[in-house]
């Protein structure tokens, strides 16, 4: 899914969080450049499933916004594969976009190497030291990779991970902080009619009806393992009802989080995560929740499935009732995510944030940042395009700063041990 940053969320962070250069007109040319390098269109109509039907039919009876997705993609076939590596080659992942074009133009990849820490030398970072991981998952040689500008993209957890092993510091103190998902719950929805929710695009619409609360809803077809994972039943209950997955409607929400978490570092270095669902949002998923399932049934769903332990199904509209009879445990909820972001944040002020308007981390020299651990607030859509987007307007601004040649001692090299 690859959206646009809300220019709600840029002018938040020029306003709140001091960022130039960050408002969606300044922004236009690095979304287009990298739309345009990730073939970023609509879904071909034909490609499009009974499932995702059901969600942009049902939202338009509710007289709900709904709208086509758009997806880095060429002739997607809609195996429904995207989240375990697209068997046609029509996901626009770097692995076909950016990666090929950086070897063309003299890049060296050193895979199945596990950066480990950060070579500093006082406040300068002069690169990286990574040990190589054999087939078998056992360390292998260092690897020391010596540069002039160090980026770091591990992700919104292991990337303050990295930095926290490597004993970085910055005038904030806010390596870590700041930690942000977007929750998601879920909800299966048993039909009469086949759905073979396996056959067409992996979320072709999405419901934007409830954006402004913080709600984006989408239908995601998942195997029936991993179904089988969130289903609160076992046994011949639990076999039954995978019998009839050919009549499921699996369809979840996002929530854009008001609170935040952490990343701290555990033994070894290895990162512990740390987040507390707040009130408000855990009242927010209930309502998102509800409100999915009212149009489910209304378009004709016999049971639901919820996420919410003691109220595992609903048979009906009167069902949804419960959800407000009583509150709802936060801890009876079976939650997850796939979007990570804001541990390293980038902003103006280094007594708030931890990498300045260019993503270079406060306080050093030769670090950077560019990954979701970058956004100051959670952005409330999917963060790829987002992150990419970022990534290029900081590169751009790391050429157009024509960085001092490199020392001597300090020419790119690599060294294995």
């Amino acid at each position: 899914m690859s959206w646009r940053t809300p220019e709600r969320i840029l002018s938040k962070w020029r306003r709140e969080h001091e960022l130039d250069g960050i408002e969606a007109r300044e922004m236009e040319p690095h979304f287009e450049r990298v739309e345009a390098m990730c073939s970023v269109t609509l879904q071909n109509e034909e490609s499009i499933g009974r499932d995702n039907q059901i969600i942009r039919e049902g939202s338009e009876r509710m007289g709900w916004e709904v709208v086509q997705n758009t997806r880095n993609q060429v002739h997607c076939a809609g195996t429904n594969n995207c989240v375990f590596g697209c068997p046609t080659a029509a996901k626009r992942s770097t692995l076909v976009t950016y990666i090929p074009r950086a070897l063309h133009y003299g890049a060296r990849l050193f895979s199945d190497c596990r950066a480990e820490t950060l070579i500093t030398n006082g406040k300068r970072i002069e690169g990286v030291r990574a040990r190589v991981v054999r087939e078998d998952r056992s360390s292998g040689g260092v690897v020391n990779i010596m540069a002039r500008a160090t980026v770091v993209c591990c992700g919104a957890i292991h990337t303050p991970a990295l930095l926290q092993r490597s004993k970085i510091r910055t005038p904030s103190g806010r390596i870590g902080h700041n930690l942000t998902l977007h929750p998601n719950s879920k909800l299966m929805a048993e039909f009469e009619e086949d759905i073979e929710g396996w056959k067409g695009v992996h979320q072709a619409y999405q419901v934007r009806e409830f954006q402004d609360e913080g709600i984006i809803m989408a239908a995601v077809n998942v195997p029936p393992s991993l179904m089988a994972m969130g289903l609160p039943y076992y046994g011949q209950k639990m076999g039954e009802l995978l019998k009839r997955y050919n009549k499921i409607v699996s369809a979840g929400l996002l929530v854009e989080d008001t609170t935040s978490g952490r990343v701290l570092s555990g033994p070894g270095g290895v990162p512990i995560t740390r987040y507390e669902l707040s009130d408000l949002d855990a009242q927010t998923l209930v309502r998102g929740t509800a409100l999915l399932a009212e149009m489910l049934f209304e378009f004709g769903a016999t049971q639901v499935i919820t996420p919410f332990k003691h109220i595992p199904q609903l048979q009906s509209q009167d069902d949804i009732r419960k959800f407000f009879s009583q509150p709802i445990p936060k801890k009876s909820m079976e939650l997850m995510t796939v979007h990570m972001m804001g541990t390293c944040a980038m902003g103006g002020d280094p007594a708030r944030h931890v990498c300045d308007n260019n993503g270079k981390v406060w306080g050093t020299e030769g670090l950077y940042v560019a990954d979701a651990s970058l956004f100051p607030t959670p952005i409330g859509v999917n963060p790829m395009q987002t992150i990419m987007a970022l990534a290029t307007r900081n590169s751009q601004r790391m050429i157009d700063a024509n960085l001092n040649p490199l020392p001597k001692n300090l020419q790119p090299s690599r060294r294995i041990a």
